[in-house]
């Protein structure tokens, strides 16, 4: 039997945000946002929360029907490669960044790092739509409802021929994503002091 999915909306946003907590709360990039336990316990809700916004406000956000699973993806304008970003749009997103840390915490500046080394990396030579976070209720690990999410929507940008992006916060989810056709795409990001990044791509799969 399939895993229900459907399209989350509003009314849904309190259980996301919670799943969204608890999936990412020992991540190491949740982790190196906010390196003692406790402060992330009272702060990395609100994270999760902004992100949830942006996804249900300008992107979309799917969900399994009991709310046990969520992804959050974005729709990516392009540009021809070879061809600079726009000098206003970087500006945009180095305002983002600085909006997005004084929102969640003002005094945490890995709030803006992130956002800002991440920006800088993700690519811009093609329209596609980017998934920005993906989680599971830890309860619910070990199911496959994180595959059934991505499988659903990569079967969907697929009938579009249209590319996903995302960047896996550990080798172990990486090797998930090479294994339903993502590759690697440019350099490894690094934060400062703390885990890499690995930004992939995946280019439509034919029927």
């Amino acid at each position: 039997m399939g895993v229900p999915i459907r399209r989350a909306g509003e009314a849904d946003r309190e259980a996301l945000v919670g799943v969204l907590d608890a999936g990412f709360f020992h991540d190491p990039v949740s982790s190196w946002i906010f390196p003692q336990e406790e402060y992330r316990r009272r702060t990395h809700k609100v994270l999760m929360g902004a992100f949830l916004d942006m996804a249900l406000g300008e992107g979309y956000v799917d969900m399994t029907e009991d709310a046990s699973a969520v992804a959050l993806w974005m729709p990516v304008d392009g540009h021809d490669a070879g061809e600079a970003a726009p000098a206003e749009a970087a500006a945009s997103g180095s305002d983002d960044a600085a909006a997005m840390r004084e929102a969640i915490d003002p005094a945490n500046e890995r709030i803006e790092q992130i956002a800002r080394i991440t920006g800088a990396a993700h690519p811009v030579h093609a329209p596609h739509d980017y998934l920005m976070l993906i989680a599971v209720m830890p309860a619910h690990t070990g199911r496959g409802l994180g595959t059934a999410l991505l499988t659903t929507a990569l079967d969907r940008l697929d009938r579009a021929s249209r590319p996903a992006y995302l960047e896996a916060s550990s080798t172990r989810s990486r090797a998930l994503y090479e294994r339903l056709g993502f590759q690697p795409i440019g350099s490894t990001i690094q934060l400062p002091a703390g885990p890499p990044m690995h930004p992939l791509w995946r280019p439509p799969q034919p029927a």
